[in-house]
Formats: structure tokens, C-alpha cells, sequence
């Protein structure tokens, strides 16, 4: 598993882990699918396997991603949902045929098309979007606080106030500036 994708988790919401492959997007942009193997990559880590993906195919998963990012940052700040992002959303939804598969241990797995595989996937990804801005999970979209980041993310937490997309990274980032701006101001 490449280590600049985190390891899946019961909970996690892959609209918004996808979003996360475009980090610092207020700073020095990271692009973290470059290539399309490196999106191949991160598809398999969620469980959406796929065999092959194009130029063309990349460039579609990145417009899904920055729909995605566009309309949850619009549902997280009670803004209107831009109508650009709502019919990306839509159209991938509607173009992935994947089917979700219950294995005998009770885990839902994806069965792609051998041939609609990205699109299966990016339909997907589409799909769960749809449902966390729709607001049908249990939580709520809200923006990182860090202003080099913010990324949404979906806040599970039982207060809901989390305040980081990720506290190893976000978050540390932001304490380990405070704590040296208090050192600084107490050596003075």
C-alpha cells in the first residue's frame, strides 16, 4: 500500500478521502495522483480495483475531485451548491454500473465492469458524495481549519467539532506552530 494514501478504515468517507488527493490546495499545492497508475493506487486502497486507466481517464477523476471539493465546501459553509459540480456529480453517478457485493463475512465489496472500471469507480466515489452532501450519513461536512488546507471533511466525531481533515497532519502542523510562537513570545 503506497504510503501516501491512508490505510482504509471502517468510517472512512471516500468522497471526501479522494478530495484529499490534492492537499495544501491554500499553500503549495501536493498532487498526490500525478499519474494514472498513482490514481490505480489509490483506487485499490479503497477496495476499487482496476485494471487499466488513461490520460483521459485521469483527467476525468481529477474534474469528479474538484466537483466533489466545490460542493462539499458549499454544503459545509451552507452555501449554495455550485450547479457545475452538482452535474459532474451527477453524470459520473450515473455513467459507473459497479455493483455493490456482500461477501460471506458481511463486508460490501465493489464488483467494476472489466471494461467501465474507472468509470465504475469514479461512480462510486460519486455516489457517496452524493450521499454525505444530501447529508443521509451521520455527521456533518466541515472545512480544516489549517488555511493551508482546507479540505473537507466529514466529522463523525461525537461532538462534532473536530476542527483538522487529519490530526497527524493538519492538526500536529497547527500545534507545533502555536507552541512555537509561545516559546518564541516567552524567550523574549
Amino acid at each position: 500500500m503506497p504510503a501516501e494514501f491512508p490505510d482504509f478504515r471502517l468510517g472512512t468517507v471516500l468522497a471526501t478521502s479522494f478530495t484529499g488527493t490534492l492537499s495544501e490546495r491554500h499553500g503549495d499545492p501536493v498532487e498526490r495522483i500525478p499519474t494514472p497508475r498513482r490514481l490505480l493506487d489509490w483506487l485499490a486502497v479503497y477496495g476499487l480495483t482496476v485494471d487499466t486507466c488513461t490520460t483521459a481517464q485521469l483527467e476525468s477523476a481529477r474534474e469528479l475531485r474538484e466537483a466533489i471539493h466545490l460542493a462539499a465546501t458549499a454544503a459545509a459553509t451552507k452555501d449554495a451548491l455550485p450547479l457545475s459540480a452538482v452535474q459532474i456529480l451527477n453524470d459520473r453517478s450515473a455513467h459507473g454500473r459497479a455493483a455493490a457485493v456482500l461477501t460471506p463475512d458481511g463486508v460490501r465489496h465493489w464488483r467494476l465492469g472489466p471494461y467501465t472500471g474507472i468509470a465504475d469507480a469514479l461512480g462510486v466515489i460519486a455516489e457517496d458524495a452524493i450521499g454525505i452532501i444530501a447529508g443521509e450519513r451521520d455527521g456533518r461536512l466541515a472545512l480544516c481549519a489549517s488555511p493551508t488546507c482546507r479540505a473537507a471533511f466529514f466529522d463523525t466525531s461525537r461532538s462534532r467539532t473536530r476542527r483538522w481533515c487529519d490530526m497527524n497532519t493538519c492538526g500536529n502542523r497547527e500545534k507545533k506552530a502555536r507552541f512555537l510562537a509561545n516559546q518564541s513570545r516567552n524567550n523574549h
